[in-house]
């Protein structure tokens, strides 16, 4: 699996768990404070094995210390990107570029993904790696307006 300097690329262990459940609900909190991330934690965790139950994989990227420092949840089958996050003390980090080269690799042909409109730092993000906006939608859990984006190579 492709890996950015300073990080690892691994596949998802069931020793992670606790720390991927951890990272995504500060990754989360910090986003958008204005939800409760504590409280969908259950959720998280469920859905986690419902991705995994139906083909998704998920690749964690470990820095050299092997601090978990974000995860990525690809179903290589149908290009749909279900989750990627970074815990805030890695942003600015090689490891969302290293999380997404791994889920291009994964998923080749292409890519697609659902981001909340009100999140500016991630919409951005998925722009400079070659994502557009494809139609819009409202997140089911949320309420809020997102955009579907996709990548094409």
């Amino acid at each position: 699996m492709p890996a950015a300097p300073g990080m690892a690329i691994v596949a998802f262990r069931p020793d992670h768990l606790a720390a991927v459940a951890d990272l995504w609900v500060a990754t989360w909190s910090r986003t958008m404070p204005d939800i409760d991330f504590e409280a969908r934690r259950a959720w998280f965790l469920g859905h986690l094995d419902t991705l995994r139950g139906g083909g998704a994989e998920l690749h964690v990227a470990a820095a050299p210390d092997g601090t978990v420092a974000g995860f990525v949840a690809i179903d290589p089958k149908t290009g749909y990107l279900d989750q990627i996050a970074v815990a805030p003390a890695f942003w600015g980090s090689s490891a969302a570029l290293a999380l997404m080269a791994t889920a291009k690799a994964r998923a080749p042909s292409g890519i697609t993904l659902d981001v909340n409109q009100d999140n500016p730092r991630a919409i951005a993000f998925y722009r400079r790696l070659g994502f557009r906006i494809v139609s819009e939608g409202t997140n089911p859990a949320s309420g809020r307006a997102i955009w579907r984006m996709a990548w094409t190579p």
